[in-house]
């Protein structure tokens, strides 16, 4: 089988799902054709055109298989290369623009909304990595088709939901990892997401130092993701501890080592969220997968993945009152470890790339055939 595999913006999360398909599947033959996850709103409209007249070639060899992410204009490079019009194609989303909450320096453009929207119309099959992306999406469709003036085809929100399945990014079988903690030492927690404002930095702030506050003693690591601007809340929260907290600041910044990251995730007690945007929690099931237990919102995703013990109370809009909740579940976890009466961790085997392999296959059989 001949697979080219498009993705248009090409960030890590992206280029780590299709590099493990890649390898779970070494008897298919992969091309793949990706683009730097940088200049957002040129990227996501300009990718058919980069494309269609830089990598024609390539696009208009024999191929049994199309795969693009969702940021992929396919309408407009079906267009540009018609051979590609024949080709059964799987469309992946790996987030919704009509879920992502918009900081104040950024333009609510509807340019990613519509390109995903004529993307998934275009595709013969549509995969969403959670059932909150698919949901999410397809209200967003019908919300924005509602704002139009007129000429809007009736039935395009049921022609998506008709094809599409949710379908995770899978975890690689070397997030499955013995555990190495210390059952002796004080609870550790890590907080490992971008370094951006949709990943609720306020919210750890806010709750971090409600619990210095009670002179708890734990171990907090917070890594992920960095960019050339950082929300101010990081650095006041290494100041703070490093200052007056009896907390211990373990590990801080991006680890280049994926090697020494995949350690740290097996010796911590606890992975903590505190996002206001995420589609399925990659780096949250990757830590359970380690041996540590979630602590996560209620909201976005984490419902389908985390009974209601591993959750504390969402309040979107009052930062303060979820930061007093979450403050409160992390006390009750150090007292807990002290004890030895830590949960019991969630089972997230579901996600193995064994396990999902299987899903991936079958769907590939399915259109090509």
């Amino acid at each position: 089988m001949k697979i080219l595999l498009l993705s248009a913006y090409d960030a890590s999360s992206h280029r780590r799902w299709y590099q493990t398909l890649q390898n779970s599947f070494p008897e298919y033959q992969w091309t793949v054709l990706s683009l730097p996850a940088r200049f957002f709103s040129w990227r996501i409209r300009g990718n058919s055109l980069s494309w269609a007249f830089s990598e024609r070639e390539k696009l208009e060899d024999s191929y049994d298989l199309l795969i693009a992410t969702s940021m992929v204009d396919l309408s407009s490079l079906r267009g540009f290369v018609p051979s590609l019009a024949c080709v059964p194609t799987i469309v992946y989303f790996h987030e919704n623009q009509f879920a992502y909450p918009i900081s104040e320096q950024q333009f609510d453009s509807v340019e990613p909304k519509v390109v995903s929207l004529y993307s998934a119309l275009a595709a013969d099959k549509v995969l969403f990595n959670s059932d909150y992306n698919r949901e999410t999406f397809l209200a967003g469709i019908e919300q924005f088709l509602k704002q139009m003036p007129d000429y809007v085809p009736v039935g395009l929100v049921d022609n998506i939901k008709k094809k599409s399945t949710v379908l995770p990014v899978p975890l690689d079988e070397e997030c499955y990892q013995p555990s190495s903690k210390d059952p002796s030492a004080p609870l550790e927690i890590i907080w490992n997401h971008r370094w951006e404002y949709d990943k609720g930095p306020d919210r750890l702030f806010a709750a971090i130092t409600r619990v210095m506050d009670k002179s708890c003693d734990f171990r907090l690591h917070v890594v992920g993701q960095q960019f050339r601007q950082l929300p101010e809340e990081f650095e006041q929260l290494k100041k703070r501890i490093e200052a007056v907290s009896p907390i211990s600041l373990g590990t801080w910044g991006y680890q280049e080592s994926r090697e020494d990251y995949r350690k740290l995730l097996a010796r911590v007690d606890v992975v903590l969220s505190t996002a206001i945007h995420d589609f399925q929690g990659l780096s949250v099931l990757e830590a359970v997968a380690a041996g540590a237990l979630p602590l996560v919102p209620d909201r976005l995703c984490y419902g389908e993945w985390f009974a209601t013990e591993f959750r504390y109370p969402s309040y979107v809009n009052d930062a303060s009152m979820e930061a007093k909740g979450l403050a409160g579940k992390i006390l009750d976890w150090i007292e807990a470890k002290r004890t030895g009466q830590l949960m019991k961790l969630p089972e997230v085997s579901q996600f193995s790339i064994d396990r999902l392999k299987h899903n991936y296959a079958d769907y590939f059989q399915q259109l090509i055939s």
